[in-house]
């Protein structure tokens, strides 16, 4: 038996779309000599479709979609991934579901069972979980499906009380499919090729695995779908990042040793550069736009995120807008040109120093004479926004958001100024990683100037100013951050690795206090296993200090 593993890019609720990209890869596969193409989990949707499911026009949607398909599935089967309707009146009203299509009809429908409701996922709010399950007989076969997290049960500390292949495998079966919508993040690869091989030798089974690729708003999905032998090895890692369809005979698979091309194996800094890209391209593409604005400071986070803007939509669509105040330096002001110079997008000079002067002078009454501080500060960083915005508005740019996870966190931006944007490029991005990711950017030739990386970072809001000045150093601010937010250590636990509790304690509380400032942002592109927004959830009015 020959089966085609399709990793596609799907457009949530974009059913001509989805149906149209379905089907022609279903003749791929036939052309390839597949007998049987399998899609992704919630393929005809998109994942994740979210409260798009509380519409029973969408749910009807997904069906007429899937009668569709069915009708290409003549000399070859396929699986695909829908939500479909619960007919037992206790329970939610869905199941996140599987179909198995051979000769133009669904000859066997998969209900998922384990429905994860941690970090970015909240599966439980619209589906019913399965508590039945059957094999797939064909071509002599037969099939455990599963879908996603179904495989995923299977560690030292399991968050469910039963496993779907426990049951399944009672029927003996060739091979196990597991269908996924599997975010992306620069440690995931790693956990989920285990998960598998895991799963392949606890069964002694050959495990098929497609994943989703692309990226829905903030979570990107990275591809890499995997095939296994039933003693755990890797036989196939299909591409990263990108779309990609290729067949595998299954008795090749069980029997012959040698393995089917791999992709080359990224850096997490290589891993995290091709995210952004997609997540970039996506967004704005999935959204109807294709220009970019940002505001071009001659700092490092600008300069990346003017880069990778550049390499995911084309220099001549990224307007950079350099807005100097009578505290920016030549310096940066000329980084700022040189990387325009260097990468070749369009820009704009537009100085603030007359703005601004104007809010000193209309609020000197108001101000009664009170020193320079925070709020002249953030005024500069507010004229900035409205200048971006400004320069969305009348040319229908889309506003890239500029501010790094180590800014994110402590709240080191200022509300409807830097903050503001339609999307944030490096939200999820720790400062010591955007160093890196600069350098990577410029592994061929200089696109970020080395003065951009190599100077001290600074807001340039007051003269002389460093981010120093007000945070501690980024190579120990990001390592406390790091264990608070990705590891959700405590002060005590951090304290003991060997930080200074004062530090330790300052910090955490600028996170805390923070919290409604990230509220209030953009969405950001999701590259770490916790990332600021939907995937992690906290209070602003909590007191807890951690």
């Amino acid at each position: 038996m020959k089966i085609a593993l399709a990793q596609l890019n799907y457009h949530i609720g974009n059913f001509e779309a989805n149906t149209k990209k379905i089907t022609e890869n279903i003749q791929l596969a036939k052309d390839k000599g597949a007998d049987l193409v399998v899609f992704a989990e919630l393929a005809i949707c998109g994942y994740p479709p979210r409260d798009f499911l509380e519409f029973d026009e969408f749910i009807v949607l997904c069906e007429t979609a899937a009668q569709e398909i069915a009708k290409h599935c003549t000399d070859i089967a396929c699986i695909v991934g829908l939500p479909i309707k619960n007919e037992v009146l206790q329970g939610k009203d869905l199941f996140n579901a599987a179909y198995f299509i051979e000769e133009g009809k669904v000859k066997a429908v998969v209900k998922k069972s384990l429905l994860p409701t941690y970090d970015v996922f909240d599966e439980y709010r619209y589906f019913e979980p399965a508590t039945q399950f059957n094999c797939i007989d064909f071509k002599g076969k037969k099939i455990a499906l599963t879908i996603c997290e179904d495989l995923w049960n299977i560690n030292d500390n399991p968050l469910y009380v039963s496993n779907p292949m426990d049951e399944l495998i009672k029927e003996q079966p060739d091979v196990m499919i597991n269908i996924a919508a599997s975010p992306f993040s620069y440690t995931h690869d790693d956990e989920r090729i285990k998960v598998l091989a895991d799963n392949a030798k606890k069964y002694n089974l050959p495990v098929f695995y497609v994943n989703q690729v692309g990226a829905q708003t903030e979570i990107i999905f990275d591809g890499g779908s995997l095939v296994f032998d039933a003693d755990g090895t890797m036989k196939a890692e299909m591409k990263y990042f990108e779309e990609d369809l290729q067949v595998f005979d299954l008795e090749e698979v069980e029997n012959v040793r040698n393995k089917y091309p791999q992709s080359e194996r990224l850096t997490d800094v290589e891993q995290i550069h091709d995210a952004l890209i997609l997540g970039i391209k996506d967004y704005f593409r999935k959204s109807g736009f294709s220009k970019a604005v940002l505001g071009l400071s001659g700092g490092i986070d600008s300069a990346v995120v003017c880069a990778l803007a550049c390499r995911a939509l084309g220099p001549e669509n990224v307007m950079a807008v350099l807005m100097p105040s009578k505290f920016s330096s030549d310096h940066s002001v000329q980084d700022a040109l040189d990387l325009v110079n260097n990468i070749g997008c369009m820009h704009e000079i537009v100085p603030i120093k007359e703005v601004a002067g104007a809010f000193d002078h209309i609020l000197a009454p108001a101000f009664k004479g009170l020193p320079f501080n925070l709020a002249e500060e953030n005024i500069q960083a507010r004229i900035r926004g409205i200048i971006n915005m400004a320069m969305s508005n009348k040319f229908g740019y889309i506003l890239l958001n500029t501010s790094n996870k180590s800014e994110c966190a402590v709240g080191y931006g200022t509300l409807y100024g830097d903050m503001c944007g339609a999307i944030g490029v490096i939200g999820d991005v720790y400062k010591m990683q955007v160093f890196e990711l600069a350098r990577y950017i410029n592994k061929e030739r200089e696109i970020i100037p080395i003065n951009t990386i190599v100077k001290p970072p600074s807001a340039e809001l007051r003269p002389d100013q460093k981010d120093s000045d007000s945070l501690p150093e980024y190579e120990i601010l990001d390592k406390i951050l790091y264990q608070h937010i990705e590891k959700k250590q405590g002060s005590k636990a951090i304290i003991a690795q060997g930080f200074d509790e004062a530090l330790v304690l300052r910090i955490l509380k600028m996170v805390n206090v923070a919290e409604f400032k990230r509220y209030q942002t953009p969405p950001i592109l999701r590259v770490s296993p916790k990332a600021f927004g939907m995937g992690r959830r906290m209070p602003i009015v909590g007191k807890y200090m951690a």
